[in-house]
């Protein structure tokens, strides 16, 4: 199971859950619980159901399930009182309340066959999905860029089968693509600069009908 939720992916299959690209520290018991809860959604599931799961074959009480959630919560700045993800449901159980996406398995390409693209920043990797990516300071947004200058929404980046294009979002400081204001939609091509706000971004795109291994040629000894 792969699903994007806020800024979060979740893979189960490679058991990570990331946040605009970057791996995010859980602990295996609030992992598991988190992919039951998810794999529920929108269903409650009961607290003898999460002890008989998540803590197979051992006793433990409330309290340790109440620890776990709470760390989830923490990871996810998820409010227990204003619940965007983790909805509790008092004296039954816990569900998952947030929009979820479901998205390819890693390693896939998605349903444009051949093609995958992302945003470098400084050293992260900032995938983007097929569609709508609204690119912004907000942790609610697709892609989190959380610089000096950045709006909350600042950009959308549409992602279709046949081209990857941008459009700046009445940003404060303006989009630039190669140096140049966006003033309208523009379609992106690999390598092109964009600048956020004091945020130096690199538009990056795989293809693999156009990908090829360069050959070297190696004089004779």
């Amino acid at each position: 199971m792969r699903v994007a939720f806020g800024t979060f992916v979740f893979d189960s299959e490679t058991r990570e859950l990331l946040e605009g690209g970057r791996r995010t520290h859980v602990s295996p018991k609030a992992f598991d619980l988190l992919r039951l809860l998810l794999d529920r959604r929108p269903n409650v599931v009961t607290k003898t159901e999460i002890h008989d799961r998540v803590w197979t074959g051992a006793f433990v009480g409330d309290a340790n399930l109440s620890v776990v959630v709470a760390e989830i919560r923490q990871v996810l700045r998820d409010d227990s009182r204003e619940a965007r993800f983790i909805r509790t449901v008092h004296r039954v159980g816990y569900a998952f309340s947030g929009t979820v996406t479901e998205q390819p398995a890693a390693g896939s390409v998605g349903r444009s066959a051949g093609c995958k693209c992302w945003l470098v920043w400084n050293d992260q990797t900032l995938p983007l999905t097929e569609g709508e990516n609204i690119v912004g300071r907000d942790p609610r947004c697709n892609v989190w860029v959380d610089a000096s200058g950045v709006s909350r929404r600042h950009a959308r980046i549409s992602v279709e089968p046949d081209q990857v294009s941008i459009e700046d979002l009445q940003s404060s400081n303006g989009t630039f693509v190669s140096g140049r204001k966006l003033t309208v939609v523009r379609a992106l091509a690999d390598g092109d600069a964009i600048e956020l706000g004091a945020a130096a971004l690199t538009f990056r795109l795989w293809s693999d009908e156009g990908a090829k291994t360069e050959r070297i040629a190696r004089g004779r000894r």
